[in-house]
């Protein structure tokens, strides 16, 4: 059983900064990337980032580029989203999934977390 617990979501202002965190346990399968999603009340579920298991690669969304990083800790089972200058439209639930490669759509992403709130004010 494969387990992703986020971590570090919070009420923030605009122009702030948050790490969100997701710790992995359990089987997967050899390797795995990992991707960050988010969904806001009333919308689809859009990708944010993702980043190969070396963390050689990394993928971003336009509307984070520049103010979002994925990171990993292979030895910690860790995978870290940190996201500056923080919008009001970034508030979200943020999830953290894992996938067999590093893409960017949804349903190739296997394993998926509960989700953390994000939530900026203006």
């Amino acid at each position: 059983q494969v387990q992703l617990v986020e971590s570090g979501g919070g009420l923030v202002q605009a122009g702030g900064s948050l790490r969100l965190s997701c710790a992995a346990s359990g089987r997967t399968f050899s390797r795995p990337a990992m991707g960050w999603f988010r969904q806001a009340p009333g919308k689809e579920r859009e990708f944010v980032a993702a980043i190969s298991w070396s963390g050689g690669n990394t993928y971003y969304a336009d509307s984070v580029k520049g103010r979002f990083t994925i990171s990993r800790d292979n030895a910690k089972n860790t995978v870290y989203l940190q996201m500056n200058s923080l919008k009001p439209e970034d508030t979200a639930v943020y999830y953290c999934a894992a996938a067999r490669r590093v893409v960017t759509t949804d349903p190739d992403y296997d394993y998926w977390g509960q989700g953390t709130q994000v939530t900026v004010s203006s």
